[in-house]
């Protein structure tokens, strides 16, 4: 097996059911032919850097997989018949990859985003508790001291 990620931008007229349905087919594509799918993400509505087929914006996602190389065709082939597809990119990663390394590396990212949820949610209690039981006095205000008069100027 080998790791590949591509990017896809999407117009931006179609609903986001219609995005999350065309995310979910070119998953079931992966799925179906025995690939693994590390990450699948949507990026969102972005700016593009030039217009493509007229459209000044597009919705982005991301699919890093791991498969063979009949995958890569047959994602490529739907991406070209999908008129909601503005631009594609399939890039190949370094190195082959098995199936456990995969699985292995998606239950690494689920405990670490667990961690993050979890540190996340006692640092915001922890915050609500300080605010709540540590009333800060207010700051001080310093003026400014008048100047002295009994000084004498220089070169007098």
């Amino acid at each position: 097996m080998k790791r590949y990620e591509v990017i896809a931008i999407v117009k931006t007229d179609v609903s986001e059911e219609d995005l999350t349905a065309i995310v979910d087919r070119f998953s079931n594509i992966i799925t179906e032919r025995k690939g693994v799918i590390a990450k699948a993400e949507k990026w969102g509505k972005r700016r593009l850097a030039y217009e493509i087929k007229k459209q000044k914006d597009g919705f982005y996602f991301y699919i890093d997989y791991a498969g063979d190389g009949s995958i890569v065709a047959e994602m490529e082939r739907n991406f070209k018949i999908d008129d909601r597809i503005l631009k594609f990119m399939t890039v190949t990663k370094e190195g082959s990859v098995t199936r456990e390394g995969i699985e292995a590396e998606i239950a690494a990212v689920e405990v670490k985003r667990t961690q993050i949820r979890i540190e996340t949610n006692n640092t915001a209690a922890v915050k609500e508790e300080k605010a709540i039981g540590d009333a800060r006095p207010a700051r001080p205000t310093f003026r400014k001291s008048p100047p002295r008069e009994d000084q004498a100027p220089k070169g007098e």
